[in-house]
């Protein structure tokens, strides 16, 4: 989970904070921290230009000879080889003795004979990742917005001076797969006040969504299923605002449509899906469970066979998306699509976890079902992504929800007593200091003759009994400020038994031999199983591996070796 500092601001303070100290405090007291980045480090010197004209190079059948204006008196004269490089386009220049990403010195050279005066760059060549590069530039040169002004740093006007935290979650904390659970935890550390502001819609009094789409959604298969018609969109390339912070949290920019729900998903945590509704062949949704042999095409164009266990959104009888996990290609937004049907569900994770697993399809929404979403923000996070559809596409948004909520949104309660905190933590804490923390976690809490009883927020699914309390209250104590206790008890020294000292004395004596020992992993892939085969040998396969890499049951040593 990738957390631009920046985006967090937005809900709590944290701008004075210094990045490093404020990794490391989430480090010591919640989850892993992989690292802290900025793209902009190791380069400089890297601005907006101006193509103001271009001719061809006369010793070259593919370079273009450019006058870019970078802000200065006189143009730049730059030799460009890229395919998309046109006259009047934004880009992005690296001037002379600047620095571009992989530590590349750009001077003034000759190119065939012509002076080049720098560099004009794609995102890959200024350090962006080709899984976030939006397709139409993966091959050619990033073409700016037209608002963009010649001279600017690029850094800022792109994102890249943003400090991003790349945060390893495990799998009882899903309530931090989100700026907003990250922002509730950051607020917690350092007793500090989140502010998330409501959607406001503004929907369409001429039509209702019952007009368009009638919802049939079971509650064991679909807690919550919910669905917005946002209608006369217009489908166009994201706004740089939204495209930098999908850019920061790893994602690649699609279109306005589809890239507000990968915003909500990093925002709220909720996993959308959007599908184009004039491709809708009835106005009837159905969630269901697969037939065995069902098959869908998938956005990826890959054709899935499904099992009797597989949750399907239907148009009738017609899947058009897997539940929880990937979208149907027959419905899947493009340029021409005009009115949008928006859904958001709670699906069960159970059967969404073996789905993904069986199909090798962990996205990320599918990993969120799995561990967990706040079932309380289905609804908020749904309007809040229709709003945004209809701004950015000039829409309008239909009156009304279809579907229904049946997921649980109350609060657990759970009871502990002070005894029994430091009793566990071996602490000396008051009913002041646990109740502070209590609060600062936003657990409501209620004490009576020194046991208390603790309302837990739903997006805090991780809390079920007294024990988990007691870790919640030593995160925020801290860790570091727990007293040591040595473990009590006669200590009793180990020894090998006659096994473990016959192998390691022949692991010795071979190894003083000069040989060396080579441990290999038992899982491999299928190509790599049928190496040194004489024939075609049936493999074993995994129901269920762990990675694409680990699927086959080794066939013999000798592929481990190399």
């Amino acid at each position: 989970m990738k957390v631009s500092k920046k985006w967090l601001n937005e809900y709590v303070p944290v701008e004075d904070i210094d990045t490093n100290s404020l990794a490391n405090k989430i480090e010591l007291s919640a989850v892993e921290i992989d690292g802290v980045s900025r793209l902009e480090d190791g380069q400089k010197k890297i601005v907006v230009g101006h193509i103001n004209s271009l001719v061809s190079h006369p010793n070259s059948d593919h370079l273009k000879i450019c006058q870019v204006d970078v802000g200065e008196e006189e143009p730049y004269q730059i030799v460009c080889g890229a395919p998309n490089v046109e006259s009047g386009q934004n880009v992005i220049v690296a001037l002379p003795n600047s620095w571009i990403a992989g530590h590349n010195k750009i001077k003034k050279s000759k190119m065939r004979g012509e002076v080049s005066m720098g560099m004009i760059c794609s995102l890959q060549e200024i350090g962006f990742s080709e899984s976030v590069v939006p397709k139409k530039y993966a091959d050619g040169i990033y073409v700016l917005p037209q608002d963009a002004i010649p001279g600017q740093p690029i850094f800022s006007y792109l994102g890249m001076d943003e400090d991003v935290i790349d945060i390893d979650i495990t799998p009882n904390r899903a309530d931090l797969l989100s700026i907003r659970g990250v922002a509730n935890e950051v607020a917690a550390l350092y007793d500090k006040k989140v502010s998330f502001s409501q959607p406001e819609l503004s929907e369409e009094s001429g039509s209702q969504i019952a007009d368009y789409v009638e919802v049939n959604a079971p509650a064991e298969l679909a807690p919550t299923y919910l669905m917005r018609i946002i209608k006369n969109v217009k489908v166009a390339e994201s706004p740089l605002w939204l495209q930098k912070r999908l850019w920061n949290a790893g994602i690649r920019p699609i279109n306005n449509v589809v890239d507000v729900t990968n915003y909500i998903l990093m925002d709220y945590g909720q996993p959308l899906h959007s599908f184009d509704y004039d491709k809708l062949e009835t106005k009837n949704i159905v969630v269901r469970l697969a037939q065995e042999g069902e098959e869908i095409t998938t956005l990826d164009d890959e054709k899935r066979k499904l099992s009797a266990d597989d949750i399907v959104i239907t148009n009738g009888d017609v899947p058009v998306a897997l539940a929880g996990t990937m979208g149907g290609a027959n419905t899947q937004i493009d340029d021409r699509s005009q009115t949008i049907a928006l859904e958001s569900a709670v699906f069960d994770g159970h059967r969404i976890r073996k789905t993904a697993r069986k199909e090798k399809l962990h996205s990320e929404a599918s990993v969120r079902f799995e561990r967990g979403i706040n079932v309380a923000t289905v609804r908020e996070a749904l309007d809040s992504a229709a709003e945004l559809i209809a701004e950015l596409g000039d829409g309008q948004i239909v009156a009304g929800v279809a579907g229904e909520e049946h997921a649980d949104q109350s609060a657990k309660k759970v009871e502990i007593s002070l005894e029994r905190i430091n009793h566990v933590l071996g602490t000396e804490l008051n009913s002041q200091e646990v109740k502070q923390i209590f609060t600062r976690l936003d657990f409501g809490v209620e004490e009576d003759h020194g046991v208390y009883t603790v309302e837990i927020p739903v997006r805090r699914w991780d809390i079920e009994i007294d024990a988990d309390l007691i870790e919640e209250v030593a995160r925020l104590y801290g860790y570091d400020k727990l007293p040591a206790t040595l473990p009590a008890g006669e200590a009793t020294p180990g020894k090998y038994t006659k096994v473990q000292k016959a192998i390691r004395e022949t692991r010795r004596l071979l190894e003083s031999a000069g040989l060396d020992q080579a441990i290999s992993y038992g899982l491999t892939t299928p190509k790599k199983a049928q190496r040194f085969a004489m024939e075609p040998a049936l493999q074993t396969n995994l129901d269920f591996p762990m990675s694409s890499d680990h699927t086959t049951l080794r066939m013999n040593l000798l592929s481990g070796l190399l």
